[in-house]
């Protein structure tokens, strides 16, 4: 590495690049689209540092000067905005190096996104970036646009800086990060950044992340990922993200093409790619949403409110049919619209007309028209229960003055009970509508948190923000698992690998005669099982490998010889080690625990009710390990079918508690085999009233696949 390209690659070289002081757009003509947006949006945004147009031509462009290259500007310039064919980009990479640029936007396109032939151009374009010391955005991107230093680099029409800015924008596509953009200025969002990182040849979403949270004043950063092609990179930038208090929202389409190689077990099929990647977002922080409207509403939320401190809400409407509304709705995402304590009930008994009700959601009737004042000694008075953390007041700011100033006493009300809130408040309109100038003025004027994305989409940003308040609020160091040289592969070697890290696991010596399975049953004191002991044989039960409700010496070796024909018959090339002999556990609630290794993210597990609930419904909870007992017992709660665990139909209940304790010590029991293991499951976790127990456990290796 050179000492050009070792200077140009430290931070400070995207310092120079996202805040430019020069520009030069290579490759300018006015009868270009691109330059011309370019141009104009630096114009747009107030850009007071110095434009140069390049062209071989040289001449007169947009009403400067141009330079026939870079180099022959004779100063240093911040970033090139590169407009060039794809055929001559190389030479430009050249010149931008004998300029001593410090980064380079690529608008062309015909790389990686085009096949095998366009990715080797594209890394023989990114060798010579490197070799030039020159820090790349794209190719195949629109650019960049800083908001906050009226320094746009974008290759589209921009509109003007909003006051107030708290949300960046990084995007893969620029297409995506266009519509975020649009509808961020119809709400009246303002942005601090926006950066599409196009290829990703050079600077990447990690790096962009990494530059948003070190330089910018953003509270919540929105992200449009369709692949993360350096996973450790970006997991290290979301989480300096959120030390630096900013937000993560990602939008994430796409699941992975590397299928799970554990395939074989159970547990790659039931989790597929895309879910680990939300498991991510759970070990992370990061708020994962599923459209553009969600992702900008959501990260605008949490930008303008920051963290709860609990996670009840409140709402307040002139309606009491919103407030229906908002019941169902809060249902469905999983909110809690807490009672209200009895002293804020009659709080608000002191206050409000004798015909309304208080209650949560709050319906204050149309009496708050005639006495606008009800709305800050409600917003108040609900401000101080002990069970609410923040508050939303339903409400349509005006988007123009009325002749008789309602819009403005109404606002002055709500501001003041904003002002007095012991709690973060937001207003939020009824029903989905864009936001003016008007509007945003008059909500801010007032110090009023507003969005205009109506009751849905802002109650589905709620449920974000307080899940994201409480997962800060547990956020705990998961310890370390020590590495141990153990390959356990076959079934008692699986299990007796668990118990030595705490999993209870039902007892089951592995005999290999009559006799000896007649002794072991005398021990267990009750009826018992009799299964294959083989490395070789997954799937037992097809084969005639398991007998049950064993009981009597007799009845326990006549089993135990016809097991061995059955299976030698039917598979007479597996190795047998002998029969495992098992007490009988018929009664209970099956679990099922599963770990998995993703391509990308590392070891998963996976947590579901057994039978139909994880074969056909796929009823499972999955997080990345290492995990904590409170993360366990929040996979248990997230099961469509959690409440059969609490003693559905007389059924005695599960001790949640010890089955999390089991889960994580599997968990556990998976990350000291190491990198190699990529699937170690239980299946069944059986959980009866007052005993937790393993009875089954299968590893798959890599390249070495091993079943119990």
């Amino acid at each position: 590495m050179t000492d050009t390209e070792n200077n140009s690659r430290t931070p400070n070289a995207l310092d120079r690049m996202f805040r430019p002081r020069s520009i030069a757009l290579v490759g300018a003509t006015e009868r270009s689209i691109w330059s011309v947006a370019a141009y104009d949006n630096l114009v747009r945004f107030g850009f007071t540092g110095r434009i140069i147009p390049v062209n071989p031509k040289g001449g007169t462009i947009h009403g400067l000067q141009a330079a026939t290259s870079i180099a022959a500007v004779g100063e240093p310039i911040d970033v090139a905005l590169l407009m060039v064919p794809e055929a001559s980009l190389l030479d430009t990479i050249g010149d931008l190096q004998a300029a001593g640029v410090a980064g380079a936007v690529v608008l062309s396109a015909g790389f990686a996104e085009t096949g095998a032939a366009g990715a080797q151009r594209q890394e023989t374009l990114a060798a010579a970036a490197r070799q030039a010391g020159v820090r790349m955005l794209g190719p195949n991107c629109l650019g960049f646009a800083n908001f906050v230093d009226a320094a746009p680099v974008w290759t589209n029409p921009l509109r003007r800086p909003m006051p107030n800015p708290t949300l960046a924008l990084i995007s893969q596509s620029g297409s995506v990060a266009m519509q975020m953009e649009q509808f961020a200025y119809q709400q009246r969002i303002a942005l601090t950044h926006m950066i599409s990182t196009g290829n990703e040849a050079d600077i990447n979403t990690a790096d962009a992340i990494e530059y948003i949270a070190q330089h910018s004043d953003a509270r919540a950063i929105a992200l449009f990922v369709e692949t993360i092609r350096q996973p450790a990179r970006f997991a290290a930038a979301v989480t300096a993200a959120g030390k630096a208090g900013k937000a993560v929202v990602v939008l994430k389409v796409g699941a992975s093409e590397a299928s799970a190689k554990a395939a074989q077990a159970h547990t790659g099929s039931l989790v597929g790619n895309d879910r680990v990647f939300s498991a991510l977002c759970e070990k992370l922080g990061m708020i994962r949403v599923f459209s553009i409207e969600e992702a900008v509403i959501t990260a605008d939320l949490i930008g303008r409110i920051g963290r709860v401190n609990r996670p009840g809400l409140a709402l307040i409407a002139m309606s009491g049919g919103m407030c229906e509304i908002a019941t169902d709705q809060a249902e469905k995402e999983a909110i809690s619209l807490p009672a209200l304590a009895e002293e804020t009930l009659v709080s608000l008994r002191n206050v409000l007309p004798d015909y309304a009700t208080p209650a949560n959601p709050l319906d204050l009737t149309g009496g708050a028209m005639l006495k606008p004042e009800l709305i800050a000694q409600s917003i108040e008075a609900i401000s101080k229960d002990p069970g609410i953390g923040l508050i939303g007041y339903v409400f349509d700011v005006p988007g123009k003055e009325d002749a008789r100033g309602f819009a403005a006493r109404f606002m002055k009300e709500i501001g003041a009970g904003v002002a007095a809130s012991a709690l973060p408040t937001v207003l939020l309109s009824n029903a989905f509508m864009p936001v003016n100038g008007f509007s945003r003025a008059l909500a801010d004027d007032n110090g009023i948190a507003y969005s205009g994305g109506g009751l849905r989409h802002v109650l589905t940003a709620m449920g974000h923000l307080l899940r994201w308040s409480g997962a800060l609020a547990d956020r705990t160091e998961r310890a370390a698992v020590a590495r141990v040289d153990a390959r356990p592969v076959r079934e008692r070697e699986v299990l007796d690998h668990l118990a030595r890290y705490g999993v209870p696991v039902v007892p089951g010596p592995v005999v290999t005669s009559a006799e000896a399975a007649v002794e072991a049953a005398r021990g267990m004191g009750g009826a018992v099982a009799l299964k294959i002991a083989s490395p070789d044989i997954q799937h037992k039960t097809e084969i005639g490998g398991v007998a049950l409700g064993l009981s009597g010496d007799a009845e326990v070796a006549a089993a135990y010889q016809a097991m061995l024909a059955r299976v030698k018959a039917a598979r007479p090339d597996a190795r047998i080690d002998g029969v495992i002999v098992a007490p009988m556990r018929s009664q209970g609630t099956e679990l099922f625990v599963g770990t998995m290794r993703d391509p990308h993210w590392g070891p998963a597990i996976a947590v579901g009710l057994g039978g139909v609930f994880v074969e056909v419904l796929k009823d499972t909870s999955l997080r990345l390990l290492p995990i904590t007992e409170k993360d366990a017992l929040r996979m248990l709660d997230e099961l469509r079918g959690s409440s059969l665990l609490d003693g559905f139909r007389g059924a005695p209940a599960v001790d949640r508690l010890a089955a999390a304790r089991a889960i994580v010590a599997i968990g556990n029991a998976a990350l000291a085999l190491g990198p190699d293991l990529l699937c170690l499951e239980v299946n069944p976790l059986l959980a009866t009233q007052g005993r937790i127990e393993a009875l089954d456990g299968l590893t798959v290796w890599e390249n070495d696949v091993g079943h119990a």
